[in-house]
Formats: structure tokens, sequence, C-alpha cells
């Protein structure tokens, strides 16, 4: 971990590992509020970048209480997880930890497992 984030590798292209994630989501239950595609954007005004693309996720029910207990935490919320390839085609899906999260904001810690599945989430989405 890296000044808070998450680095988990994916056997999966960027696409197909947000598509996962979207999948897993909607398993558990967890809304996806929209996607990001970086690199997309990029090429719509000229740029070239390697693939990368975020998606933003999370449950008012599980958010609101944490932003009323910390309001500054909204900067991070809904949660994000970015899928990205590096310069050598390798894929990786990157997110905030919660311990980051809960430092920064200074977040109750009985409310921190709001946030927590994340990681769960994630994890499910790099596996082959």
């Amino acid at each position: 971990m890296t000044s808070g984030l998450v680095t988990l590798s994916s056997p999966h292209s960027v696409k197909e590992t947000l598509a996962r994630l979207e999948e897993i989501c909607k398993q558990h239950g967890v809304p996806v509020h929209f996607r990001v595609d970086h690199s997309g954007d990029a090429a719509r005004v000229g740029l070239k970048m390697p693939a990368s693309e975020m998606l933003t996720l999370g449950n008012p029910k599980n958010g609101t209480p944490l932003m009323i207990a910390s309001p500054t935490v909204a900067i991070d919320l809904p949660l994000k997880a970015l899928a990205w390839e590096d310069s050598e085609g390798k894929v990786w899906l990157t997110y905030n930890s919660t311990d980051y999260l809960t430092e920064r904001h200074n977040l109750p810690k009985d409310l921190v497992g709001n946030i927590a599945v994340i990681k769960e989430l994630c994890e499910g989405a790099v596996k082959p």
C-alpha cells in the first residue's frame, strides 16, 4: 500500500476487470453510480494513454452515516476503483484502503465496516 492506495494485479483487461467489479457489486446489492473512461476521453481529444477506467460505487445507506460523523469523507465517497494498464500492458485495480480513509477523515471505528466491502469487491474482480 502506498499513500493509502491498495493496488491489485488483474489477469483481465481493464474493461473486463470493471465489468466483473460491476457484476460483483450487483450481486452484493452495492449500487454503481458511474463509470469514467479516462483513456476514451483522452482519445476523443486527440491524446493517447494506456487503458484507464474508474468506477464509483457505494450505498447511501452506508455512506451517509460516515458523512454525518465526518463531513470531509464526502470528498472520497462514493468509493472508487480504478482499473488501469501500465506501460508494459499489465492491468491493475486500485482503490483507497479503509484504514487510509479512517485515518484521513478520523472516521468512527464502529462505522468503518460501512465501507470495508470495497476490499472484498475488488479482490473478487481480479480473480482468474
